[in-house]
């Protein structure tokens, strides 16, 4: 599956996107996040504060007890404001 990156966190993992392929029982976007913490100190830390993470799967926002399925496009950015 497709996971995207935004602003800070694009910045700290230092890549805008990245293919993984969770192992099974991984359904939800709580659990992808566990799973990507697991992938490198720096996931470890950008994944730390869930309250600081917002998520989508195929372009709509989510939540993140959210279920996503394997060929689903996850994004992860900072929460966001309009003006």
């Amino acid at each position: 599956m497709r996971v995207r990156y935004f602003a800070w966190l694009r910045s700290r993992l230092n890549r805008a996107e990245e293919a993984v392929a969770p192992p099974p029982g991984v359904t939800t976007l709580n659990g992808l996040i566990d799973y990507l913490a697991t992938l490198s100190p720096g996931h470890a830390a950008v994944f730390e504060d869930r309250s600081v993470i917002r998520a989508a799967i195929n372009q709509v926002f989510a939540d993140l007890d959210a279920s996503f399925a394997p060929g689903d496009e996850v994004a992860f950015f900072p929460p966001v404001t309009g003006g």
